[in-house]
């Protein structure tokens, strides 16, 4: 295996040019973005034995064959979400009557994890800690509910069931709310490395009255 192959890099490539490469493959090859197991474990390879300093090259510049320490670094590392990203599992609030499922249910995700539901139903994807919850579902082709994306609408609340989001303070969701777990997908961004968001959750009791003319659904 040619490390700097697999992460799109020359071999003279600095660490700035390295560690770009290696979150823009990232999102091309982790499971949670449609890619397979085994390309992501190939990059996970690649990363740890460059970034290690374990890569040595032939006479003539080619690549020498990897070490077996290399590999075995690469399956030593943590297998949570890549660095500078979370993964975000979420679940579509309409689909919860269709299976008789409350929202603050203990089992709610293992049930969906469980159930046929659909992409846009249910599913994990990773979130870039500098782009909000609503940017990344839309990155990764879903259509969430919006309107303002400033925070002057509820049209793009979602319940965060557990993780942490940072939200910026200029908005219109009353303090009891926020203390429910009510978030602004426009709004948030993560700040722990595993989320669980319900969204589409505009009709809940209470938020009605915060919603503009939607853009989406």
């Amino acid at each position: 295996m040619d490390p700097f192959d697999v992460l799109g890099v020359d071999p003279d490539a600095d660490d700035a040019e390295i560690s770009r490469a290696y979150r823009q493959r990232v999102k091309e090859t982790h499971p949670d973005q449609g890619g397979s197991r085994e390309a992501f474990m190939q990059l996970q390879q690649a990363y740890a034995a460059v970034r290690e300093g374990k890569v040595e090259l032939n006479e003539d510049g080619s690549i020498a064959d990897s070490t077996d320490e290399a590999d075995a670094a690469a399956r030593s590392e943590p297998q949570g979400p890549p660095p500078g990203t979370s993964r975000m599992e979420y679940l579509d609030y309409d689909v919860l009557a269709d299976y008789g499922w409350e929202i603050d249910d203990d089992d709610l995700f293992e049930a969906a994890s469980n159930a046929d539901l659909g992409p846009g139903e249910y599913g994990r994807l990773l979130v870039d800690h500098d782009e909000t919850l609503l940017e990344a579902a839309e990155r990764c082709g879903f259509a969430w509910p919006y309107a303002c994306r400033g925070g002057a609408c509820a049209n793009c609340a979602v319940l965060l069931r557990e993780g942490e989001v940072e939200m910026a303070n200029s908005h219109v969701l009353p303090e009891g709310m926020v203390e429910e777990g009510i978030r602004l997908s426009c709004l948030c961004r993560p700040r722990s490395d595993e989320l669980q968001v319900v969204y589409n959750v505009k009709h809940l009791p209470g938020l009605d009255e915060l919603r503009l003319p939607s853009q989406q659904f």
